[in-house]
């Protein structure tokens, strides 16, 4: 999905002004992972970073079970990552962008050995017209050692493809959240961009 002009110079007025302090920290980001099937609808929210030296190591999900009719699903509500320094000082940040409101956080999930997270793909459902409208489903992560962590969101709609992978691994996220729209269909999270960090 093509971000909108007013999505990029958004994003890029946020790179011009924080990019230079998160640069000079310890890890400061490096690049910026996305996908190309995030939902159309919201808008990106701020960035949220890991600790000076920190990988997200795990990640969990705020989720919405499925409302049944007529109810209105929104599925994907929020994504955390959990930082760590390998084993050490595991699940001591938890970092999250905004969120929606509906649905409760899973555990944890995490990569093996002490490994991070390096490349994400994510579950969309395209925009159905009439229809319950519920964008982002879920996410699926791969480790630095390769292995996969798909969460446990719903299965509406498809997996896209992978984003590119973080050389180390991530270190902060953005979300992209529909606000709530009262009796209307709402979609709550549509995207989300991942940042990479130095070691």
């Amino acid at each position: 999905m093509k971000q909108s002009a007013g999505d990029k110079l958004l994003f890029l007025l946020w790179a011009t002004c924080c990019r230079r302090a998160l640069a000079n920290g310890p890890s400061g980001y490096t690049s910026v992972i996305e996908v190309t099937n995030g939902g159309p609808w919201g808008d990106w929210a701020w960035p949220e970073m890991c600790p000076d030296g920190f990988f997200a190591s795990g990640f969990s999900i705020k989720l919405e079970p499925p409302q049944g009719i007529p109810g209105d699903d929104t599925a994907l509500n929020g994504i955390r990552l959990h930082c760590a320094r390998g084993n050490a000082e595991r699940n001591t940040h938890v970092v999250e962008s905004q969120s929606g409101r509906w649905g409760a956080w899973s555990e944890p999930q995490w990569c093996p050995g002490g490994g991070f997270l390096v490349a994400f793909s994510l579950r969309v459902e395209v925009p159905t017209t009439p229809g319950d409208n519920t964008a982002a489903n879920n996410v699926l992560f791969r480790c630095s050692d390769s292995t996969e962590l798909e969460g446990p969101g719903l299965a509406w709609g498809d997996f896209g493809d992978w984003s590119e992978p973080c050389p180390k691994g991530m270190c902060g996220l953005q979300t992209k959240i529909e606000r709530p729209r009262g009796l209307r269909d709402d979609t709550a999270l549509n995207d989300v961009r991942f940042f990479c960090c130095r070691s």
